[in-house]
């Protein structure tokens, strides 16, 4: 079984002899390219290819496919989160119901793979919110597949698939290798901080904190995207205006991604070789690896193959560290002597001594395993007890209101892996990232700005997107009589009910949208001397049906946004949209709930008319 992608080190043959058979894909390739693109292995004339990918760099020259494969995917990966998470294409229209669905419709005729694909396939994100939710996420399937490929490609997420990693090697081409005074040159303490990284983060989650989006290779690149490259693209296609006000986490996020990048000025992809807890995961599948790299013994030890790893899998003796190589086959392109092979794990022909010279390898520290461990109780504790969100000790009015279709919020906190695509998905920026009002433990996840914006009626985005089921994948059906909570009017500040004049943009606001959960009470009505109320006296005041409002704040986005910034008549919203009465399922149909509820008014009210019964149900008053 022979795996060669590479390109093989070019060298004029031996008279006499015949060149070495080149890999299959290049005899593919000449099956089909003309003769001028490819070298010619008699004479050692490199051809147009070759040429080519000597100018854009050694390891282009290496290993093309490899190169070409993490290009693609990088495109992929934007395009994925510039375009498909873009929702600001869309255009104002309604399906066969008469309700508006433009926003479900324009994400699902964009999403030819899934938006969040590569937070599925990075396997720290379910497994972590697997642990701290104590329940089954449904991307560990894609997660498993990916760890079932790299049975037969070791760790080939890492060498070829993860966006995070090619931009790493974007700044370590650009930027790092400029700047050399911060290099570190030998082995030392770091070069298994991954599996410490990850066994603390994996403590922790089993102990019910989740802090895999800190570390995890897809949450960190999305939510670095999100907070520095995304504004760019709301304030150059949309306008200025419309970016959200940032707070302590967006900082702490941004400084968080550009020292991922930074690690590279010690050495390059420093944050893949050493650091990225993802690719310990992927380091520990390599035990059931079936292919690996191996050695010849017509190795001459000329180094070349350890300088141009990317991710210090060769050893001193030039053999391979299995757990760290990736199969990216860049060394086998630079070996003059063709001495370096991808093959079965088996394979044992012709290989070279071990230990030749000696490796001095540093091993695994029993004391960094355990000191690892305790680290993760630690963040259990001090994040659970220190900066934990205390739900018990919050009212609702202290709890954010969050998307339609979330868990119930001790739940939510332990499966959001504070990746910042719904935020990406959201139109109009109605879903913003909490700083630390709930603490460390509520960082980064998504909470409604009613102010700033509503929640749009034709979308049902943000659960589309979701990685990990924090927030469920609703049909837009489902979406639209699913409870984020309930619009509360304050009669003490509100325009008629004060007596002020009349206002009637709350309900305005709340037909267009569908939803006729505001109704009219006449208040301040005068009378006459006879103590007889005069028609059209007072005013028309908005009053909420609670059985039909969904809490999607846009009537208190039109409300603020009118009243207290446009007009000045008042100093914050009259209508606020609280935590009461939200819906927080972790599996079931919102509509079948609200038909039960329906069902179970309609008995009620009629036992209250036959006097059979004085009780109503809280949620039916």
């Amino acid at each position: 079984m022979r795996l060669d992608l590479f390109l093989p080190f070019l060298k004029k043959a031996k008279k006499g002899s015949e060149p070495p058979r080149n890999p299959w894909i290049i005899r593919a390739a000449r099956k089909i390219l003309p003769t001028s693109f490819f070298a010619n292995q008699s004479t050692g004339k490199p051809g147009l290819i070759r040429r080519l990918l000597t100018r854009i760099g050694p390891t282009w020259l290496s290993s093309p496919v490899r190169r070409f494969i993490q290009g693609v995917c990088l495109v992929a990966f934007l395009i994925l989160f510039f375009y498909v998470c873009w929702p600001y294409d869309a255009r104002p229209g309604a399906n066969e119901t008469g309700w508006p669905s433009h926003h479900a419709d324009n994400f699902l005729a964009k999403e030819r793979l899934d938006a969040e694909a590569f937070l599925a396939i990075d396997p720290l994100v379910p497994i972590s919110t697997a642990l701290a939710g104590r329940t089954w996420v449904w991307s560990l399937w894609w997660s498993g597949l990916m760890l079932l490929v790299c049975v037969a490609v070791p760790r080939g997420f890492c060498g070829y698939l993860c966006p995070l990693g090619t931009l790493i090697d974007l700044f370590d081409w650009s930027i790092g290798k400029r700047i050399t005074r911060f290099r570190v040159q030998h082995d030392g303490w770091w070069v298994h901080l991954k599996y410490y990284v990850l066994l603390a983060t994996l403590i922790s989650a089993l102990c019910g904190v989740l802090v895999s989006g800190l570390v995890a290779a897809i949450p960190v690149l999305t939510r670095g995207l999100l907070f520095t490259l995304a504004p760019l693209q709301m304030g150059a296609m949309k306008g200025w205006h419309l970016i959200p006000p940032m707070n302590a986490g967006h900082f702490l996020s941004i400084a968080l991604f550009l020292a991922v990048l930074g690690l590279g000025l010690l050495r390059p992809r420093f944050w893949c070789r050493y650091v990225c807890p993802s690719g310990a995961v992927f380091s520990i599948g390599n035990l059931f690896r079936v292919s690996e790299r191996k050695v010849e013994s017509t190795c001459i030890n000329c180094n070349k193959c350890i300088e141009i790893c990317p991710f210090d899998a060769i050893k001193a003796d030039f053999t391979t560290r299995e757990a760290d190589c990736t199969l990216c086959q860049t060394c086998g392109g630079v070996c003059p002597t063709h001495a370096i092979k991808f093959v079965e794990r088996w394979n044992t022909t012709e290989l070279k001594v071990l230990n030749d010279p000696p490796t001095h390898e540093i091993p695994l520290s029993r004391r960094a395993a355990l000191t690892a461990t305790a680290g993760g109780v630690a963040l259990f504790a001090g994040i659970h007890s220190i900066w934990g969100a205390n739900l018990a000790s919050k009212t609702d009015e202290q709890l954010p209101v969050r998307p339609p279709g979330t868990v119930p919020e001790a739940d939510f906190l332990n499966l959001c892996i504070r990746c910042g695509e719904c935020f990406k998905a959201c139109p109009n920026n109605v879903l913003q990232p909490l700083g630390f009002e709930l603490g460390f433990e509520g960082l980064w996840t998504p909470a409604v700005k009613a102010n700033w914006s509503g929640c749009e009626p034709s979308c049902n985005n943000c659960g589309q997107v979701c990685p990990t089921g924090a927030i469920r994948a609703l049909s837009l059906d489902e979406k639209r009589v699913a409870r984020m909570g309930l619009a509360v009017v304050n009669p003490q500040t509100c325009l008629p009910h004060a007596g002020r004049e009349a206002c009637q943009l709350c309900v305005d606001e709340c037909n267009a949208a569908g939803y006729h959960a505001i109704d009219f009470i006449r208040v301040g009505t005068e009378t006459d001397a006879d103590g007889t109320p005069i028609e059209e006296t007072g005013f028309l005041a908005p009053v909420v049906n609670r059985d039909t409002c969904v809490g999607c704040g846009l009537c208190q986005t039109r409300c603020h946004g009118i009243n207290v910034e446009q007009k000045g008549l008042l100093t914050d919203t009259a209508i606020l949209i609280t935590t009461e009465n939200q819906d927080r399922l972790h599996r079931g149909s919102y509509s079948e709930l609200r038909k039960q509820e329906q069902e179970i008014r309609q008995q009620t009210l009629q036992k209250e008319t036959d006097g059979e019964s004085d009780y109503l149900p809280d949620f039916l008053k």
